[in-house]
């Protein structure tokens, strides 16, 4: 029998490598060490057994009869010692306890984002497979925040992209797409021999640089074309591809995404836009907002269970003190309410707190765009404002679709299809032009759908307000326009006819009459802009 223990433990430390490290923390499996902050901790002999078993299975579910059957081989014993053995792990990992997470009734799962330092070491080892496996590579950043209200999400992230070959996040600007993604793939960096990379095509912006800007991120040879290139290096090899910020060049980015699909069927893709890409078995999975209180009564400590009022907390870097009043909770709640939810407004909104305080804020945000900007400085330009972020996104609308945007922020906080068609008809829109325009608006995640007992849609706060402002602009445009051809036409008219009279008709001297018009005087304010 301790022949057979021996074995297990052997065959356990061989599929792992030589060094591991997570959080705070280093386990030495060759040497049955557990280093924390760098120095060694006492763990028994069955607990540090069983974190090889969590570990070994590099995030997968591992069963309680499977942590029972290696670590006790042949041996009867009663589901209490394993729960002991997980306490004392947790005890022993004290700040980083956290990386054993419970699935009730089912198992254990170890959640660390874990690397093998040296770079010799090989996960599994090549040595005792017989297999040539590279080590672990990635090149996602490391996260500078903690990520807040997320951890049901990454693990559901990371639970479908073992499902399925394609994953895509979607959802409005702002919403924390981006946080998401790289939160789960950074846990996945184990399960991909060949390794988890981040390609943030943002900063592409033209549709011809996708290739680039894949080639560039994973260091691909740059004399063969895009899809060659992605086709070289990944045929036949196990790899996660996070494609980021897709949104402006999804046709693009969809063509990619099945050419490097094709290449490997270990090859794996999580991708984050606004829209879906529409690809052959594509999952999509729409990422909702941060928990908001509905009742703003409530007592203080109740109102900081809430996801979105943590994260103003923690990012206007508020004190615990503080937190525990009611009414500052109760403010913080009602900025988090007015906002939606949405991650980068009350990252936004949070910013201000130094200079305004939480209770000014929650009164101004009757004009959420003018009060939420002033990002980090290293923030990309549509991560510094709400307006930018949603900027974004308007301007790959069509016109009928911008249109029908300015008309729907004038309706009820929820609204119906047929609301939709009339909306349309105020500006003279047809019903299957509606409703192509509506289907647009919601892929985008402009328009927010609710399929309960009839679908419906609505408006974001901050959306509505970014559309009441945007139809105020086209509204002023539009007179602006009208004067301007009102006061020209009768000179446009006489200038003309001279023309035409002196035989000079292709030359059109009468474009410069708006801007003469402009500055004699005679026109109003806005037209003098106009003509500029």
């Amino acid at each position: 029998m301790q022949h057979s223990v021996e074995a297990t433990r052997m065959e356990s430390v061989e599929r792992i490598p030589e060094r591991v490290r997570f959080g705070r923390c280093e386990l030495l499996p060759y040497h049955r060490e557990l280093r924390v902050d760098g120095n060694v901790v006492p763990l028994g002999s069955r607990a540090f057994d069983v974190l090889l078993a969590l570990v070994e299975a590099r995030g997968r579910l591992v069963t309680k009869d499977e942590v029972l059957q290696q670590v006790w081989p042949g041996v009867i014993v009663e589901e209490n010692t394993l729960q002991v053995q997980i306490s004392t792990l947790r005890k022993t990992l004290a700040a980083d306890r956290d990386v054993i997470k419970t699935i009730s009734g089912r198992g254990y799962r170890f959640v660390a984002d874990m690397t093998a330092p040296d770079a010799r070491s090989r996960w599994p080892d090549a040595a005792a497979s017989g297999h040539d496996v590279p080590r672990v590579s990635t090149n996602l950043p490391a996260a500078t925040s903690e990520l807040i209200g997320r951890d049901d999400d990454v693990q559901n992230v990371r639970d479908l992209t073992t499902t399925h070959r394609l994953v895509t996040l979607v959802g409005a600007g702002g919403i924390g797409k981006s946080r998401l993604a790289l939160a789960a793939a950074s846990q996945l960096v184990p399960m991909f021999e060949h390794g988890v990379w981040h390609v943030d095509l943002a900063a592409a912006p033209e549709q011809a640089r996708i290739q680039d800007a894949i080639a560039e991120a994973l260091h691909l040879d740059a004399t063969s074309s895009g899809a060659d290139r992605g086709a070289a290096a990944f045929t036949g090899k196990a790899a996660l591809i996070v494609l980021d910020n897709c949104e402006h060049m999804v046709e693009a980015a969809a063509e990619m995404v099945e050419g490097l699909l094709q290449v490997s069927a270990r090859v794996r893709v999580l991708v984050t836009t606004r829209e879906a890409l529409r690809c052959e078995g594509e999952h999509v999975l729409q990422v909702r907002a941060l928990d908001v209180p509905l009742e703003l009564t409530a007592g203080s400590e109740q109102l900081m269970q809430y996801a979105a009022v943590k994260l103003f907390a923690a990012r206007a870097c508020l004190p615990a003190h503080l937190l525990s009043e009611r009414q500052v909770a109760s403010a913080i709640a009602s900025v988090c309410h007015k906002l939606d939810g949405i991650p980068l407004a009350i990252e936004l909104a949070a910013a201000r707190v130094a200079a305004l305080g939480i209770e000014e804020i929650a009164t101004r945000l009757d004009r959420p765009l003018t009060l939420l900007s002033g990002g980090r400085r290293t923030a990309r330009a549509r991560h510094r404002s709400l307006r930018a972020s949603l900027d974004w996104s308007y301007e790959t609308l069509s016109g009928a679709a911008r249109e029908l945007l300015h008309q729907l922020a004038a309706l009820p906080a929820r609204f119906d299809l047929d609301a939709v068609i009339e909306a349309g008809e105020n500006v003279d829109m047809d019903a299957v032009t509606a409703v192509d325009c509506i289907s647009d608006l919601v892929s985008k995640s402009l328009v927010i759908i609710h399929r309960e007992f009839d679908t419906q849609y609505s408006l974001l706060h901050t959306t509505r307000a970014y559309a009441v402002e945007k139809a105020d602009q086209a509204d002023a445009a539009y007179e602006i326009a009208e004067e301007v051809k009102m006061q020209t036409v009768p000179r446009y008219d006489a200038a003309r006819t001279r023309s035409v009279r002196s035989g000079i008709v292709g030359s059109r001297p009468w474009r410069g009459s708006v801007k003469r018009l402009a500055h004699s005087g005679e026109a109003s304010q806005p037209t003098r802009r106009a003509a500029a």
